[in-house]
């Protein structure tokens, strides 16, 4: 059966439909205007709380719940939850296991409930999430209007491991064993980035400091990127990757996914990234406005779009302090205070980020007030490079152990991780 897919070893005999270890799948409410939320609110779950192997219910909506809804849509612990459609085929598909915390809630339509009759939820969420059933949706899924969806009959027919329940969860376990150690990993981040938030606000809370207060444009130059659409043609262009919005995070940049765009290339000059350059985002949500970080030069040549702003320092700043500055209460208090509010959108201009009051301590005082932040950094980065080999590590025993190249209670898979 569906022999265009990729199945190691033992699976590729072993798998049978996925309609044959679960209950009749089901998709969930559908919403509509006859819905308010502010009549018998019931909480739902939607795409974007279903993540890749867990659920995050930091913003969980509302609609009217009816009593025709619990009987059908309530969720319950050992539920597994799969997207049916998103702007990115990579993401369609991804599943996670509903919790003894999400038990009660609902869910919307463009998610489907599977129950598991003959397996491990566990287990088919890692099964589901695996590489090997991407590359069935690769090839089956269907797009329109910039969304890719799969149906039920598909999803019915996913090739499912007939391992036994024991053999299963003994690759969950396996697999838990180097969840756990990233896990740890990700506490040690996170304490390591709360101390260089609480650094960096130190540095601003004196607001008696005797720093000259400058407009930013007279220490810096400011600009826009390259606006997308009608692109040039012919052998005085060339096309290159850009950083968008998307790309450009709260003190990091991005590149796990960047685009291309042509340009004359007598525009390169213009819209090329150095070395040190701020990157800060045009647009987004008012509390986010203004976000950026500081461009490594991983990738060159890149250039940016119209919708990031390129802040290249003179010799006076430092482009790590500009960014600690920009990131700032401060800064960001001057960002929404400026920015202009839509129903949908909030956004900057140019002439706002030019004219945004920077504080100037001689370069000196920039690096010693840098010192221990850099150090701090230095250590989430090295926290970072652990956690993508464990990460790739992890990926490695989840194949071999699906795969049968290893078993699961053999003390190789410890020792790898």
């Amino acid at each position: 059966m569906n022999d265009d897919v990729f199945l190691p070893g033992r699976l590729a005999t072993l798998c049978v439909p996925l309609k044959q270890v679960t209950e009749p799948l089901s998709a969930g409410i559908t919403l509509g205007p006859q819905r308010a939320p502010n009549r018998h609110p019931g909480r739902y779950l939607r795409v974007a709380n279903v993540r890749k192997g867990w659920i995050d219910t930091s913003d969980v909506a509302t609609l009217e719940e009816q009593k025709q809804d619990r009987p059908r849509y309530e969720l319950v612990r050992g539920d597994v939850l799969v997207v049916e459609g998103h702007a990115d085929p990579g993401q369609i598909g991804r599943a996670a296991i509903v919790a003894d915390e999400h038990s009660g809630l609902l869910y919307q339509n463009h998610l489907y409930r599977l129950r598991f009759t003959g397996a491990v939820p566990e287990f088919a969420v890692l099964w589901l999430n695996s590489p090997y059933v991407r590359s069935y949706w690769m090839t089956r899924c269907a797009t329109s209007s910039g969304l890719y969806t799969i149906n039920s009959k598909l999803l019915e027919e996913v090739p499912f491991p007939a391992l036994d329940e024991v053999e299963q969860g003994r690759i969950v376990a396996a697999y838990a064993v180097v969840e756990r150690r990233i896990a740890a990993l990700e506490r040690v981040r996170a304490k390591f980035r709360s101390a260089e938030a609480a650094l960096a606000a130190e540095v601003f809370a004196n607001v008696d400091s005797p720093w000259l207060t400058v407009r930013l444009e007279s220490i810096a130059t400011v600009c826009a990127g390259v606006t997308l659409g009608s692109e040039p043609v012919g052998d005085a262009t060339v096309e290159l990757p850009y950083l968008r919005v998307a790309n450009v995070l709260d003190g990091r940049i991005d590149t796990s996914d960047l685009k291309q765009v042509r340009i004359l290339r007598t525009q390169y000059e213009r819209f090329a990234l150095r070395k040190g350059d701020l990157l800060l985002t045009e647009g987004g949500d008012l509390d986010k406005l203004g976000r950026g970080a500081v461009w490594d030069g991983r990738i060159d040549p890149c250039l940016h779009q119209n919708h990031v702003f390129r802040v290249r320092c003179g010799e006076e700043m430092s482009p790590d302090f500009l960014a600690l500055y920009t990131s700032s209460d401060a800064g960001r208090a001057y960002f929404q205070r400026v920015g202009k509010q839509t129903t949908n959108l909030a956004s900057i201009n140019s002439t706002q980020v030019k004219h945004m009051p920077i504080p100037v301590p001689s370069r000196a005082e920039q690096e010693k007030l840098l010192g221990p932040i850099r150090s701090v950094r230095s250590r989430v980065a090295a926290v970072d490079r652990q956690l993508s080999k464990l990460r790739a590590i992890q990926q490695v025993v989840l194949e071999d152990l699906l795969s049968g190249r290893c078993d699961a209670g053999h003390p190789d898979v410890a020792a790898r991780s």
